[in-house]
């Protein structure tokens, strides 16, 4: 974990590499949204118990706290505040200027980019148009419809989290805290919430499409392009918009073509990331040994003890080995996703070797989108490996056809794994020994499972008969 998850930020705003939650925020952009006063121990009196900020605004402060406050009833009762998240990122989008409504021709040239992609798709992949109907968002509408995937993929870390504290206080300190615990929630909530809000303000400010991450984010079945970032987006590439256009929708269409007939992908992508979130835990003997070090009279030792490290979630190997599934996975959608679309569009666009090998660069070297979600739930989504998992798609597509290559997503196991992305001719070679059990896949697995079966049989039969002589 490069970054950490909710309410690890660093307080000092020059050390980048503590994994604060406003990395990546844009020129102008504030920390916290809203301008509301961060929870962590940044505000705390210094020396000889002056404060550390200018009495002139405590009266402001007092009054942002108090709005914050405010928020805590709402929002429900679980481990992250979202009405708060929502209003915060929308609030930060209206400052830095980011809430521009879709015009008319706007809307009609997404409709139409789609309508052409869907066509060209048709001849690039066996899986049918998945596409059911086509919106254009603005950035705030990108924060509003992506909400309830935000929810999914944020609740079990932000739940770890908080039970593992629970779980790292001792047994006598849990009895003396008493009802402050539920307050303790309520205030996590809204830390949650305040750092979920100002990662959904820069994404929505960033993100071109609704799959712009990678994951099935907004609506199923709908296709959405957000114009105002996409017109940012090509400032520099020398490319006219509509060709952009056409080309986006086509990277869209054809990431809802692949979520909406591989019915176990979409699951097993958030299934990755809960299983990561299971792993969370804290060193609950450091914290012991640390906390009769604190002294009451210093707030300062708090400060060096929050600083210290041992308060971060520990990356344990089950962790590690969900995590690399998730990359993984998250390489072999995007590299399928570029060679469908390369093929779909690579004649008739004339950009379209630019604007792919840009969106490449984009998502592998992780931008300030991918650094934000990374604060949010304590892990990166860049697939590191997209450009082995395309050639592994764009070899399978040359040996095999486009109908064989898009039953490799019939089910999981058939899928190649991080050693294929280093051998990519020893999986299609595989594939094509296969080819027998190509029109049932699923029963070349059945029988896989059953012959390891009987060798283990056969095994267990030798080994008593050796017994008994």
């Amino acid at each position: 974990m490069t970054n950490l998850p909710f309410g690890f930020g660093s307080q000092d705003p020059d050390d980048p590499d503590k994994g604060d939650s406003s990395q990546g925020r844009s020129e102008g952009g504030a920390g916290n949204p809203g301008d509301i006063p961060g929870f962590g121990f940044g505000g705390m009196p210094g020396p000889g118990g002056m404060p550390n900020f200018d009495i002139g605004q405590l009266g402001q402060m007092l009054t942002q706290l108090g709005q914050a406050l405010s928020h805590s009833g709402s929002g429900g009762s679980g481990p992250v505040n979202y009405e708060l998240a929502k209003q915060l990122a929308v609030q930060q989008l209206h400052n830095n200027q980011r809430t521009e409504r879709p015009s008319q021709d706007q809307v009609k040239a997404i409709e139409d980019a789609v309508r052409l992609a869907e066509l060209w798709l048709d001849a690039t992949t066996s899986l049918p148009a998945g596409v059911r109907s086509v919106q254009t968002w603005s950035s705030v509408d990108w924060v509003e419809k992506t909400l309830p995937t935000w929810q999914r993929l944020c609740d079990p870390v932000a739940q770890r989290m908080s039970s593992a504290w629970l779980e790292a206080l001792p047994e006598e300190a849990k009895q003396a805290a008493g009802p402050l615990l539920s307050m303790f929630g309520q205030m996590g909530g809204m830390t949650f919430g305040s750092q979920l809000g100002n990662g959904l303000a820069q994404l929505g400010g960033e993100v071109l499409t609704s799959t712009d991450v990678g994951l099935p984010l907004g609506p199923a079945g709908t296709a959405a392009l957000l114009p105002a970032n996409i017109e940012r987006f090509i400032e520099g590439l020398d490319r006219p918009i509509s060709e952009a256009t056409v080309f986006l929708a086509a990277r869209e269409a054809a990431h809802h073509r692949l979520f909406s007939h591989v019915p176990w992908l979409g699951q097993r992508l958030l299934a990755t990331l809960e299983e990561y979130a299971r792993g969370i835990h804290i060193d609950t003997s450091a914290l012991e040994d640390l906390a009769g070090k604190i002294d009451p009279a210093n707030p300062s030792s708090m400060e060096e003890l929050m600083g210290s490290g041992v308060l971060e979630p520990k990356t344990t190997p089950e962790q590690q080995a969900a995590l690399n599934r998730l990359e993984t996975l998250l390489a072999l959608v995007e590299g399928w996703v570029d060679v469908v679309v390369a093929d779909a569009v690579g004649e008739r666009l004339p950009g379209a070797g630019a604007l792919g090998e840009t969106v490449r660069r984009r998502r592998a070297s992780g931008g300030p989108a991918e650094q934000t979600f990374a604060t949010l739930i304590g892990l990166e989504l860049r697939p590191r490996r997209m450009r082995d998992a395309a050639n592994v798609w764009r070899l399978m597509t040359e040996r095999h056809g486009v109908d064989s290559r898009d039953r490799v997503w019939d089910h999981p196991d058939l899928l190649p794994d991080s050693s294929d992305l280093d051998e990519p001719l020893d999986f299609a070679d595989r594939w094509g020994a296969g080819s027998a059990d190509l029109d049932d896949p699923i029963a070349a697995i059945r029988r896989a499972e059953a012959d390891e079966a009987a060798k283990s049989d056969d095994e267990g039969d030798d080994s008593s008969k050796r017994d008994g002589s």
